[in-house]
């Protein structure tokens, strides 16, 4: 750690690797539609909308940014590129579905059938972006093109990937996290400052736990990647 880094958040340690990751059950689930970005906003709305032509009008800003998976490890300095969520809301879903008040529940649908949620008040922060660039290039499938959520203050696995839909609702009865993963994951918010990795297991059990199973699934991602890496240059 150079002397003007902050200190990684507690329990994190940094690594340089930024490959692949994810819930293991996800590793051979892969996105169809890498290059365009279209999704639909959908949920407790007055008018449900495909969004394609009205993303690429929204500026455009540049972030550095440290990225914090769950499972402990943490890589420094990512470079995104895309869309403040910021902006997004209040150009495109505010005026164009209307969200009904109290639509403050946000679910994240990704084209491989992952889902999570995320707080409102939390997607409108400064830093939270729909980016489909990493350092300077296409996110492509590793990364989940061709949008993704990135959303520093929070644990990775609230970054959703191959983002197909944004719903807004009035509450979680539409929402469920993917199984066999609720009681262990799921936190209703996923702050990297406090801790949030679990909603009900005590720290003392869920950092080692993730810290043992984190080789396991970065295996297992890997291979999954190779295969479908491989399959593309035999088309």
């Amino acid at each position: 750690m150079t002397t003007d880094q902050k200190p990684l958040p507690p329990g994190q340690f940094e690594t340089l690797s930024f490959d692949r990751f994810g819930l293991g059950r996800f590793a051979w689930r892969f996105a169809k539609n890498l290059d365009t970005v279209t999704f639909r906003i959908a949920g407790d709305v007055a008018q449900p909308v495909q969004v394609k032509d009205q993303f690429a009008a929204l500026p455009r800003v540049e972030q550095v940014s440290d990225f914090h998976c769950v499972t402990t490890w943490s890589v420094r300095a990512v470079h995104w590129r895309g869309v403040r969520f910021a902006d997004f809301y209040r150009q495109v879903v505010l005026p164009q579905a209307k969200p009904q008040d109290g639509a403050t529940v946000v679910v994240l649908r990704g084209q491989d059938g992952y889902r999570v949620s995320m707080l409102l008040d939390d997607l409108l922060a400064d830093d939270v972006l729909l980016a489909d660039t990493l350092d300077g290039q296409p996110l492509g499938l590793a990364h989940g093109a061709p949008l993704r959520l990135v959303a520093p203050a929070h644990y990775g696995y609230k970054h959703a990937k191959h983002i197909e839909a944004i719903e807004f609702w009035r509450d979680r009865r539409h929402y469920r996290f993917p199984l066999p993963y609720p009681n262990l994951m799921d936190h209703p918010r996923g702050r990297v400052a406090f801790e949030e990795r679990a909603r009900f297991l005590p720290m003392w059990i869920i950092r080692p736990l993730y810290r043992f199973l984190m080789p396991f699934a970065r295996h297992k991602m890997r291979t999954a990647l190779e295969h479908w890496q491989a399959a593309q240059r035999k088309h």
